[in-house]
């Protein structure tokens, strides 16, 4: 068995620079976003309307191509409204950072509540974890609530760039374990 650690069954042991390298300009762009919290945020509100852009084209594409089959009109309304939708955040994308903030955080409230319910039915298997995860997802969401609209301004930038940060450095021990050898 080689004590080099393989990457879909190649040994990458000797391009360990490529993965290293990867990971300081994720790191580093993790930490240009985190020092630039509204405008990635902004930048993230627009980006997202973008991509309902382009999923409602498809559903106009694909309500077209597949007259046959019914469901046309529900289809293409449905198509418009992502059109509809992705042109507001394009739009006013500052608008869109304070509704998506406030999507988020009720998002995390609402998953940690579910998260309590699932350490109740699971208890025997690290229910306390769950319980743990549960509440910090509740205090997260509390948190951005609190601060709301004012949060809709930095949440969305905070999460890309500590996303950004955390791959980075991934991506960073990764290389150097394949440096060492595994």
């Amino acid at each position: 068995m080689s004590r080099h650690l393989q990457v879909d069954g190649k040994d990458q042991s000797g391009n360990w620079w490529r993965f290293a390298l990867l990971g300081a300009g994720l790191l580093l762009l993790g930490l240009f976003v985190l020092g630039h919290l509204t405008a990635a945020t902004i930048a993230s509100a627009i980006v997202f309307g973008v991509a309902v852009l382009i999923g409602g084209a498809i559903q106009i594409w694909q309500a077209f191509s597949t007259r046959e089959w019914g469901g046309f009109l529900l289809n293409l309304v449905l198509g418009l409204l992502y059109l509809i939708f992705g042109v507001v955040l394009i739009a006013n994308p500052v608008a869109a950072s304070f509704a998506l903030t406030l999507v988020f955080a009720a998002f995390l409230i609402a998953s940690g509540v579910v998260r309590f319910v699932l350490a109740w039915r699971y208890w025997q298997i690290l229910g306390w974890v769950l319980v743990l995860s549960g509440a910090v997802a509740i205090l997260a969401g509390g948190v951005i609530l609190s601060g709301w609209p004012a949060s809709g301004l930095w949440v969305l930038g905070l999460i890309l760039g500590i996303d950004l940060v955390m791959h980075g450095v991934w991506w960073i021990v990764f290389a150097f374990v394949l440096r060492r050898g595994g």
